[in-house]
C-alpha cells in the first residue's frame, strides 16, 4: 500500500516514526534555507506569505546543497553572540584560549578601572590560560569541572575577576574543539548559587511542580492551562504560551497566559517554516533558550586562526539570533523572549527498550515581553525543570491518549470485523458502528460490484468513480493509497473536488473494489481563541507577523487535511487484509452459483491470494508479542505461538495435542475447564487470570500467569469448533507486586508501630517535601502525621514562626538546608544537632543522622531523616558543646569590645594627624608624618578585619589604589625598629635607589602588614650577639604586557641568622590547626594574604642563614607621571 503526503511520499505503515520524522526534517531543511536567503537577499522587500507558499509548492530539488550547508553554518556556527554576557572558548586540556567575543576583555575588567588607558585587550590573547583571569578558587572549579564527564551538572560556577572582583556565573559545555564557557554577570544584590547549591533553584519552581502533579490525568489542555500561568507567575514575562508542534511540523498555540492589553494569540497554527528545523535541532541541544533584547547589537566571535572552522554555539546560552527570527519578534512587539523545549520520547517500533528510545520536540513553552528583560540563570535553571516534569506528564498524557486511541479502534475493528463474519460486506457501511467509526475522517465510501455506500463528506459517485480508475491505472502495483493532499498525489480531479475532500485514504479489496476514508482541508479543524482572531481579517502578509504566519498557513494547508497517523494506517490495513480474504470466499460462492466457472489462471490467482493473506494472517499470530494458543472442541492444544513457546518452555511440536488442562497449574484447573465448557456453549469470557506450568529449562520456575479472552472458532454452520486463547504475561507484574507488597508491609509495620525500640523518623522527596513522619516522631513533636505529610519541611513543618515544630532561629534551618542540599548533591551525610519546640513549647535537642533514597537507577529521590534522642551522656556532651559555643560568644564579644575601644584612640590619632596636616611642616615632618598616617590606616583595616574566614579561604576584596613603594617599605621599617633596639638586632636596608620612584596599584596596607609580620618574626627569632642583624632587601623587576601594560614583579628576602624560625612554627604558617600558636596565626593569615594577592612565600633554612622570600606583583602606575 502506497503511502503520500506533504511534498514527499513516507514510508509504508510499518515503517518507524523516526524514519518519517527524518523524511520530514529531510524535506523541509532546504525549503527553511531557501526562505532564509529570500529575506537575507531581499530584506524590507520581503514578502512572508508569498515566500512560504513558493517555498512549499516547489521541489526541494531546486535549492543547491551549497544553499543548505551554508544556511546551517550560519545557524549553528554564527559566530555572534549576545552582548548580556561574554564568552571564552579554551582548549579542555591547558585551558588555553581558542576564542572569545569581542567583549570579553571590558566585561571581564582585565585592568582596572581607574586605568582607562591600559589596552584590556592585549590582557585576553590566543594560548593564554584562562584561568589567569579569575580568583584562585573560580580558576580551581574551572579546572575540577573539566575533569567531570557531565560538565553542565555542575553549571553554574561561580567565579570572580581577579582585578576588579565582579562576580560572574560561568556556565560550561563542550564541542569539538574544547570548552565553551558563557559569562554571565551576577547582580551583586542576588545571593550566588553555585552547583552545590541547585536544589535552591529547583525549590523556586517547587509549588509549580505540585500544582501540576496534583492534576487529574487525560486533560492535556488543562495541564497546558496551568503550566503557561505557573510560569508566568516564576518569571514575570508579558506573555507565556504553550506551541505545540503536529504530526506535519506545523505548530499551535494550545495555551496561553497574557497581559490583559496584549492581542491573544490561542488558536492560531503556524506553517512549518516559522520554526526552522535547524531551530529545532538547537531546541533538543539548548533546553531553554533567552534572548533579551531583540534590538542589541551583536557581539562578534574572534577566533584562533589554527581552527579549521567557526566555533560550534549550539550550546551556547549566548547565541545571537538570526536576522530572520529578529525581525519576527521587533514586528510582534517582543523585545524579549525565553523559549523551552518540551521533549517525549519517539513513538517508535524499532525500539525494543524504554533505554534506547530517544527523545522527540513535543512543542515550545515560549515567553515574550515587550521590553528587554534578563533572567539570571538560577531562575532559567528552576525553569528547566519545571518543564521537565511538564515534559514527563506531557509524555503520560500521549501514551495515554495513543493507548485509548488504540483501544477504540481494536474495539470498533472487532464488531467490524463481527459484521462482516455474520452479515454481507456492506454492513460495515450501513450498519453502527460503520468505517466512519474506525478512524478520524469526514467521509467514507464502499465501491463495491459497481455499487457506492457513500457516508459523510465525500466525492460524487461518478467521481468515486473516476478516483477508483485513476488508482487502478497509476497506482495498480499497490493495494491502495493514503495521502493528506490529492492534489500533491497527482489525481487530476483535485481541483474539482474543492476544499471539502483534500486527504484519502484507500484500500483495494478485490481486485477492482475500493474502500475508502476522506477528511477536509485542515483549515476546518482551527479553533479560534478571541474576537479578533477572524479569518476575514486583513493583515500585510509582507511583514513577519504571528497573524502573517497564519495567512501564509492558510494558503499552504487549503489543499491539505489532517495526516494519517500510523495508528489508524494499521487499522486501515488489517480490515484491508479480513475483508479481502472475506470476499474472495463470498466471490467464488456467487461465481458457483451463477455457473460461471472461472479460468484455472483466475482460481490458481485466488488461491495465491487467499494463501497470502492466510500466511500474512499466521505471520501475525507467530510473531505476536503476546501468548496465543488455540484448542480443539475435546480440549486439545491445536494451536500455540513462539510466545507461547517462549514463556513456557515447551516448543510447538511438544504442545500440539496435549490436553490443555495438563499445561495449566494445578490452581487454574478449576477455572480452565469451566473456560472451556462456557466457550463451547458460545459464552467467551474475558480476562481471566489462569497459570501455566513450566516445563524444560524452565521447569523449576514459577507458574506464567497470564490473563487470557476466550474467542470462539466456528465452522459454516455456526458451531463451535474450538476456542483461541489471547492472553497477556502479568508474571512480572505479579511477581514484582508481591514483593512490593511485602516489603510495604514491613515498612509500614516499622512506620506505625508504637514500640519504644523504633526512633523518632521522618522523611522527605527531593523538592523538601515531607512524605512520612512515624509515631515516634509524633510523639516527640506533638504534631500529627497527618499535619506534615505533603508539607514542605522548611517554613511549613519546621518553621521560625509559632506554628509546625518552631526552631530557635534562621540559621538551624540554614543549617538543616545545608545537610540536605549536600546530601541531594551526593556528598556523604554528617550528623547534625538539631533542636526545636514541641508543640507543648518544650525545647527537643537531638542528633540527626540523614540518609539519600534512591530509585531503581540510583537517582536521589529523597532523604530518610532518624532523630537520636539525647541519653544521659549525650545530654552531658550537649552539655559540654552548649558551654563551649557559650565561651566562644563571649570572646566574641571580648574581641569585639576590644575592637571598639582600639577605635577610640584612632580616631584621636587620625584628628591630630590631620591637625599636623594642615600645619605648615617641613618636608622631613611631612613624611614622617606620612609614615604615620599609613601605620595608622593599616592598624584600622586590622582591627576591621571580622571575617577572617575570607581570608583563610582566600576569597577576600583587596583594595585597589595607587600607592608608592618607597614610602610603604619606609612604614614598615617604621614599625620593627622599636623591636631592633630592643633586642639589639640590626635591620639592614639593602633598597635599590629606584624604589622612591616606583608608583604602583594595588592593597599597601595588606603588603606593609604582611611584610611587617615577616620581618617581626625573623627579629623574634634571631639571637642577639654582637653584630647581629636581620638583611631586608627587595629585588623589583618589570615586564611590559601589550604595548602599554607594565607588571612590577617583587621579591622581598628577609634574612636572618641560624637557628632561624623554628620548624613547628613554619609548619603552622603553612596549615592551620588547633592550638595553633599566636606566632604561627600571625603567620598564616600573612601567608594567605600573599596568596590572595596572586603571590607566593617560602622559608628556606640553611647552615648559617635562613631566609623569608615573599614574591607579588602589581601593575605599574608610572603612566600616570607620578615619579
Amino acid at each position: 500500500m502506497s503511502s503520500k503526503s506533504t511534498n514527499k511520499s513516507n514510508c509504508s505503515g510499518t515503517s518507524s516514526a523516526r524514519s518519517k520524522q527524518n523524511a520530514r526534517v529531510g524535506a523541509q531543511t532546504p525549503i527553511d534555507a531557501k526562505l532564509h536567503v529570500d529575506f537575507e537577499e531581499s530584506k524590507r522587500l520581503f514578502d512572508y506569505s508569498t515566500s512560504i507558499d513558493f517555498n512549499i509548492s516547489s521541489s526541494t530539488s531546486n535549492v543547491p546543497s551549497s544553499t543548505v550547508s551554508a544556511y546551517l553554518q550560519k545557524m549553528q556556527r554564527g559566530s555572534l553572540v549576545q552582548p548580556f554576557g561574554c564568552l571564552i572558548a579554551v582548549d579542555e586540556q591547558n585551558f588555553t584560549v581558542l576564542a572569545y567575543s569581542e567583549n570579553a576583555p571590558e566585561m571581564l575588567d582585565l585592568a582596572p578601572h581607574a586605568v582607562p588607558s591600559i589596552e584590556q585587550q592585549e590582557a585576553l590573547t590566543f594560548g593564554s590560560d584562562v584561568r589567569t583571569l579569575f580568583k584562585s578558587p573560580g580558576a580551581t572549579a574551572l579546572q575540577k569541572a573539566a575533569n567531570f564527564g557531565e560538565v553542565n551538572l555542575l553549571n553554574p560556577i561561580l567565579v570572580h575577576c581577579k582585578t576588579s572582583g565582579k562576580p560572574f556565573y560561568a556556565i560550561l559545555h563542550r564541542i569539538d574543539v574544547g570548552l565553551v564557557i558563557d559569562l554571565e554577570p551576577v547582580n551583586p544584590a542576588d545571593v550566588p548559587v553555585t552547583a552545590a547549591g541547585a536544589l535552591k533553584s529547583y525549590k523556586l519552581a517547587a509549588k509549580a511542580i505540585s500544582r501540576l502533579q496534583s492534576l487529574p490525568s487525560g486533560n492535556i489542555s488543562l495541564l497546558c492551562d496551568v503550566l503557561v500561568k505557573e510560569v508566568r507567575d516564576l518569571t514575570g514575562y508579558d506573555r507565556v504560551m504553550v506551541y505545540k508542534f503536529h504530526e506535519d511540523e506545523h505548530g499551535e498555540v494550545v495555551a496561553e497566559s497574557r497581559r490583559a492589553d496584549l492581542e491573544p494569540y490561542l488558536g492560531l497554527h503556524y506553517p512549518a517554516t516559522d520554526i526552522p528545523q535547524a531551530s529545532r535541532f538547537l531546541f533538543m541541544k539548548n533546553k531553554v533558550r533567552m534572548i533579551c533584547d531583540c534590538f542589541a547589537q551583536p557581539v562578534k566571535v574572534i577566533q584562533d586562526k589554527g581552527l579549521a572552522q567557526p566555533l560550534s554555539l549550539c550550546g551556547s546560552a549566548l547565541r545571537s539570533p538570526h536576522g530572520c527570527h529578529a525581525q519576527y519578534m521587533a514586528s510582534m512587539g517582543s523585545i524579549a523572549s525565553l523559549v523551552m523545549s518540551v521533549t517525549i520520547n519517539e513513538d517508535d517500533d524499532e525500539t525494543d527498550s524504554e533505554q534506547d528510545k530517544g527523545r522527540k520536540l513535543w512543542g515550545l513553552v515560549v515567553c515574550h515581553h515587550t521590553s528587554p528583560r534578563f533572567v539570571p540563570f538560577p531562575l532559567r535553571y528552576a525553569c528547566e525543570f519545571l518543564i521537565q516534569v511538564f515534559g514527563v506528564q506531557i509524555n503520560k498524557e500521549v501514551e495515554l491518549a495513543a493507548q485509548m486511541r488504540e483501544k477504540h479502534i481494536l474495539r470498533t475493528q472487532t464488531v467490524l470485523c463481527d459484521m462482516l463474519l455474520r452479515d454481507s460486506p456492506v454492513g460495515i457501511v450501513t450498519k453502527s458502528p460503520n468505517v466512519m467509526d474506525l478512524v478520524n475522517c469526514d467521509g467514507a465510501a464502499l465501491y463495491y460490484r459497481q455499487k457506492f455506500w457513500l457516508l459523510g463528506v465525500t466525492p460524487t459517485e461518478a467521481q468515486i468513480r473516476d478516483i477508483a480508475e485513476w488508482l487502478l491505472e497509476y497506482h495498480s502495483s499497490s493495494t491502495g493509497l493514503s495521502t493528506d493532499s490529492l492534489m500533491e498525489a497527482g489525481y487530476p480531479g483535485a481541483s474539482v473536488l474543492g476544499e471539502a475532500v483534500c486527504g484519502m485514504a484507500a484500500v483495494r479489496i478485490t481486485a477492482k473494489d475500493f474502500l475508502f476514508w476522506f477528511r477536509s482541508h485542515t483549515a476546518k479543524e482551527i479553533k479560534w481563541g478571541g474576537a479578533k482572531h477572524d479569518p476575514g481579517d486583513k493583515d500585510d502578509g509582507k511583514k513577519m507577523h504571528p497573524r502573517s504566519s497564519f495567512k501564509a498557513f492558510l494558503e499552504v494547508v487549503k489543499w491539505r487535511s489532517l495526516p494519517w497517523e500510523d495508528v489508524e494506517m494499521d487499522a486501515i490495513h488489517s480490515l484491508q487484509l479480513i475483508l479481502r480474504g472475506s470476499l474472495q470466499d463470498e466471490i467464488a460462492d456467487d461465481s458457483k452459483a451463477i455457473v460461471n466457472v472461472p479460468s484455472v489462471d483466475d482460481r490458481i490467482q485466488r488461491v495465491d491470494e487467499l494463501r497470502i493473506v492466510a500466511n500474512e494472517m499466521v505471520r501475525l499470530i507467530e510473531t505476536a508479542a503476546v501468548p496465543i494458543f488455540a484448542v480443539d472442541s475435546s480440549g486439545n492444544i491445536n494451536g500455540w505461538n513462539g510466545k507461547a513457546a517462549e514463556l513456557t518452555g515447551l516448543t510447538v511440536e511438544q504442545a500440539i495435542g496435549m490436553p490443555f488442562a495438563d499445561l495449566v497449574d494445578n490452581d487454574s484447573v478449576d477455572t480452565v475447564k469451566n473456560m472451556l465448557s462456557l466457550a463451547l456453549e458460545g459464552i467467551e469470557e474475558r480476562g481471566i487470570e489462569i497459570k501455566l506450568r513450566t516445563f524444560g529449562h524452565q521447569e523449576n520456575d514459577r507458574p506464567i500467569i497470564l490473563v487470557v479472552n476466550a474467542c470462539c472458532s466456528r465452522d459454516l454452520n455456526e458451531n463451535v469448533v474450538g476456542i483461541c486463547f489471547v492472553g497477556q504475561d502479568l508474571t512480572g507484574e505479579k511477581t514484582v507486586m508481591n514483593k512490593y507488597t511485602h516489603i510495604h508491609g514491613d515498612y509500614v509495620g516499622i512506620m506505625r508501630s508504637p514500640s519504644a525500640l523504633i526512633p523518632p523518623i521522618f522523611m522527605i522527596d527531593e523538592l523538601g517535601r515531607c512524605l512520612e513522619w512515624n509515631d515516634a516522631m509524633q510523639k516527640l513533636s506533638g504534631m500529627k502525621r497527618e499535619e506534615a505529610i505533603d508539607r514542605m519541611l522548611f517554613g511549613e513543618v519546621f518553621t521560625v514562626d509559632n506554628f509546625g515544630c518552631r526552631v530557635k532561629d534562621h540559621d538551624t534551618l540554614t543549617k538543616l538546608r545545608i545537610l540536605f542540599n549536600g546530601i541531594t548533591a551526593g556528598e556523604d551525610a554528617d550528623k547534625l544537632l538539631f533542636g526545636f519546640f514541641d508543640r507543648q513549647g518544650k525545647f527537643v535537642e537531638a542528633l540527626l543522622s540523614a540518609s539519600r533514597r534512591t530509585d531503581a537507577d540510583g537517582r536521589i529521590i529523597g532523604i530518610l531523616c532518624f532523630l537520636h534522642v539525647p541519653s544521659p551522656e549525650l545530654q552531658y556532651a550537649l552539655q559540654v558543646q552548649r558551654m563551649s559555643e557559650q565561651a566562644a560568644a563571649s570572646s566574641l564579644n571580648k574581641l569585639a569590645y576590644i575592637r571598639q575601644e582600639l577605635r577610640k584612640p584612632l580616631k584621636a590619632i587620625v584628628l591630630m594627624q590631620d591637625l599636623m596636616g594642615a600645619s605648615d611642616l617641613s618636608r622631613e615632618q611631612r613624611q614622617l608624618l606620612k609614615t604615620s598616617v599609613m601605620c595608622q590606616e593599616q592598624i584600622s583595616k586590622i582591627v576591621d578585619d571580622t571575617d577572617i574566614e575570607s581570608i583563610e579561604e582566600c576569597y577576600m576584596e583587596m583594595n585597589c589604589g595607587e600607592f608608592n613603594l618607597g614610602e610603604a617599605l619606609e612604614a614598615v621599617l617604621k614599625q620593627v625598629m622599636v623591636m631592633s633596639q630592643e633586642r639589639q638586632v640590626e635591620v639592614i636596608q639593602d633598597l635599590p635607589a629606584e624604589v622612591s620612584s616606583i608608583f604602583l596599584y594595588g592593597d599597601n596596607l595588606r603588603l606593609q602588614q604582611v611584610l611587617s609580620d615577616f620581618l617581626t618574626n625573623a627579629l623574634l627569632f634571631t639571637p642577639a650577639f654582637e653584630e647581629s642583624s636581620v638583611a631586608f632587601r627587595v629585588i623589583p623587576r618589570k615586564e611590559h604586557i601589550g604595548m602599554k601594560m607594565r607588571i612590577i614583579h617583587l621579591e622581598f628576602r628577609i634574612i636572618h641568622p641560624a637557628p632561624g624560625i623554628p620548624e613547628d612554627l613554619v609548619q603552622e604558617m603553612f596549615r592551620y590547626s588547633q592550638g595553633v600558636s599566636r606566632e604561627g596565626l600571625g603567620l598564616y593569615i600573612s601567608q594567605k594574604l600573599v596568596k590572595i594577592m596572586n603571590g607566593t612565600v617560602q622559608y628556606l633554612r640553611g647552615a648559617e642563614r635562613s631566609s623569608f622570600i615573599i614574591s607579588v606583583e602589581f601593575p605599574s602606575a608610572r603612566h600616570l607621571g607620578h615619579h
